[in-house]
């Protein structure tokens, strides 16, 4: 993962957006969006580090005077958003090989993950992001932080996370949800090619209470082969290799089925009530959050 994720200029765009979360369940988070619940209990809760806006009068000098670091401190009934970001960390996502890395799924997934939690960051939510493998949810985690002094860790965090293996998103998802004890803005990113599918998983996410957005990741070389002949496919997670002979018809009728298989995503989510977007790597993944994410309504 390159040094240099972020340019000035990008830096400068992702700073002024807010991730937006309007279908957590109530109790957690009132309101269309935001980072609290307005209780009117006065006992003491939490930390959480100042960020530019606050309310001066919520700084806690005594702390202040001993750390030199401005913290705001949480009553009972006020929590800000707690924000889940979830990297497929599979083989099927380290895609394609070579000396170039500008279509590999990974690294673009990476910088969309990174984007999104500086965002999050900067917004002063609680963050956590998790990299999925195998069936469980735990085999990297970084958080919960919050406050835009840790984006740099958490980049050197996203750096040094290798995809590997095959992951049960079913199963993964699931696990996440049983361990979380927040629930809150839930952002899964992922190509989805898992063979035991990702409904069950998602439904337990929102049996917890989260609100789920589900980015989808592809190459343009998945999305349109550039295949032809006589092959031997080799599966990149389980190994297992199939002989075929690709031809026009053939490729026409994987076209087809691609084409189904995301309209079929599309129409569970929405049935479902979570956000979606598809995406081929040869987009720019700023592209993806300033333009797409924003128009979907999960960043303003």
């Amino acid at each position: 993962m390159p040094d240099k994720l972020f340019d000035e200029k990008i830096l400068r765009k992702l700073e002024q957006l807010t991730l937006i979360a309007s279908r957590v369940r109530a109790g957690v988070i009132k309101g269309e969006r935001r980072s609290t619940r307005r209780g009117t209990s006065i006992e003491f809760a939490d930390y959480r580090d100042y960020t530019r806006g606050d309310d001066l009068r919520r700084i806690d000098w005594n702390v202040f005077a001993r750390l030199e670091r401005p913290f705001i401190k949480l009553l009972e009934e006020e929590e800000d958003l707690a924000v889940h970001v979830l990297l497929d960390a599979s083989t099927s996502m380290d895609w394609p090989h070579g000396d170039t890395l500008a279509d590999n799924k990974f690294t673009f997934a990476r910088r969309v993950v990174a984007g999104l939690a500086h965002i999050s960051l900067g917004s002063g939510d609680r963050l956590t992001v998790n990299a999925l493998r195998g069936g469980i949810s735990i085999g990297a985690t970084w958080g919960p932080y919050r406050g835009r002094g840790r984006t740099l860790d958490l980049i050197r965090f996203l750096s040094g996370v290798q995809a590997s293996g095959s992951t049960d998103l079913n199963a993964a998802l699931r696990d996440y949800a049983v361990r979380t004890s927040r629930a809150g803005l839930c952002l899964i990113v992922s190509d989805l090619l898992s063979p035991g599918g990702y409904q069950d998983g998602l439904a337990a996410l929102q049996g917890r209470g989260h609100e789920i957005a589900l980015i989808h990741v592809l190459s343009p070389d998945e999305v349109n082969p550039p295949m032809a002949g006589d092959l031997r496919l080799v599966d990149s997670e389980t190994g297992v290799a199939q002989d075929v002979t690709v031809d026009g018809a053939l490729r026409d009728q994987y076209v087809r089925r691609l084409l189904a298989w995301r309209e079929e995503i599309s129409t569970y989510a929405a049935r479902r009530g979570i956000h979606y977007a598809t995406v081929e790597t040869s987009t720019p993944w700023e592209a993806l959050i300033l333009y797409e994410l924003r128009r979907m309504g999960l960043v303003h």
